[in-house]
């Protein structure tokens, strides 16, 4: 089964190689990305691209990560998860919680594949009380 996986691991990942040295970064994060990415289960959405890639410092940083992306796909959307999303967006809204439409589109592509979301952000547990989402290693 393939695993979506949000910005916020990827970010964890790739700070982790730049700040190996300092031992800052959360090792285990990067051992399960690994292992999902050893056992192509992998799952990226264009949008997590467009944010990894947005604000990177210098055009050479952009090419690198771009080149490191480059080798996964970008899971096809269709226009019913884009939908989907807005409904997501309007039901946790309706109950008071705040999230990003490229949030809320993880949440939508999640439950139609019926694929776990792997991230950092606490935001998905909010998400999880108004939608049914199956969070990676809950």
């Amino acid at each position: 089964m393939k695993v979506l996986i949000d910005t916020s691991v990827w970010s964890q990942a790739l700070r982790r190689q730049s700040a190996e040295a300092s031992g800052t970064a959360q090792e285990w994060v990067v051992d399960v990305l690994k292992e999902l990415i050893h056992d192509s289960r992998i799952a990226m959405l264009g949008p997590v691209r467009q944010e990894l890639l947005s604000g990177v410092k210098t055009p050479k940083q952009f090419e690198t990560l771009k080149q490191t992306l480059s080798v996964f796909s970008d899971e096809p959307l269709r226009s019913q998860d884009h939908e989907q999303a807005a409904k997501n967006f309007n039901q946790c809204r309706q109950g008071g919680v705040q999230g990003s439409n490229t949030d809320f589109l993880i949440c939508a592509v999640s439950m139609a594949r019926g694929w776990p979301i792997y991230s950092l952000d606490k935001d998905f547990e909010h998400y999880k009380k108004y939608l049914p989402l199956k969070l990676y290693l809950e």
